[in-house]
Order: structure tokens, then C-alpha cells, then sequence
């Protein structure tokens, strides 16, 4: 199961990548928003990190117009390790090197081909170990 959660900005890529995710077979977890009407991302960022951290959810997507808002949102919650990314470069990165879980990008500035390529990537990377998970292990604190 996939997680997917934005706020109003990236209403429209939401369903954009949904819509890729379920071509491919792939469950879907709409956490919202439903519409461009404003809102405020923490809204569905914090039911999309829970849905991670209990289990429910594999990974997800975070949406917002920066990214920036629903991607420190969701990294306040144990265990998440949520990646602002831009191409598909720093993608693959995140999940090569940070194990990332939560893909999060920024609507306003990235074209439906870039998110697709993104998503693509950050599915299909796994997580090289090693010492990155040395790095992992040391980001918990408090």
C-alpha cells in the first residue's frame, strides 16, 4: 500500500500519480485533500506519516506547492525519512543513501513528466546499507 497525501497546490498532481501508481497495480492510499480549495497540509501530512509508521503504508508521496511545509511536517514523526526532491538524480540518492520512505515534491515547481520520472525512480532505487545505515541509526534523537 502506497500513501499519498497533498494540499490544494498539489491537488492535480495528486491524482496525476495516482493515477500512474494504480496502472502499475499498485494499492493507494488517498489521505487528500479532495479538491484545490485551500487548506492546510498538516492536515493530511500527519495521517500519511502515521499510516507509515504503524504499518498500514509502505511508503508515500507528500505534495504541497514547495514540498517544503508537508515534507517537515511529516519528518516530525519517528521513523519517517522524507526527501524534498526536484529530479530524478537526488531520487535516487534519497533512497540509495537516506532509505527514504516518504517521496515528497513540490508542485509549483516541477512538470508532471519531471514528478512521473521521480516517482518512477524513487519506486524502482533500493537502499544500498552499509554505511548509510550506520548514518540512519544516528538520526534519532530526543
Amino acid at each position: 500500500m502506497i500513501g499519498i497525501a497533498a494540499d490544494h497546490a498539489g491537488y492535480e498532481l495528486k491524482g496525476i500519480l495516482i493515477e500512474y501508481l494504480r496502472e502499475k497495480g499498485l494499492e493507494v492510499k488517498d489521505f487528500g485533500t479532495h479538491s484545490t480549495d485551500s487548506m492546510d497540509y498538516p492536515d493530511v501530512a500527519h495521517p500519511l506519516a502515521e499510516s507509515i509508521e504503524n504499518g498500514t503504508c509502505e511508503w508515500g508521496i507528500a505534495i504541497c506547492g514547495t514540498g517544503n511545509g508537508i515534507s517537515m511536517t511529516v519528518n516530525k514523526h519517528a521513523g519517517i525519512r522524507a526527501a524534498l526532491c526536484w529530479n530524478s538524480e537526488i531520487a535516487a540518492l534519497a533512497r540509495q543513501h537516506n532509505n527514504a520512505n516518504i517521496l515528497s515534491l513540490p508542485a509549483r515547481f516541477v512538470s508532471t513528466e519531471e514528478a512521473l520520472a521521480m516517482l518512477k525512480t524513487f519506486m524502482e532505487t533500493p537502499f544500498e546499507g552499509g554505511r548509510h545505515q550506520r548514518r540512519i541509526d544516528k538520526i534519532a534523537c530526543c
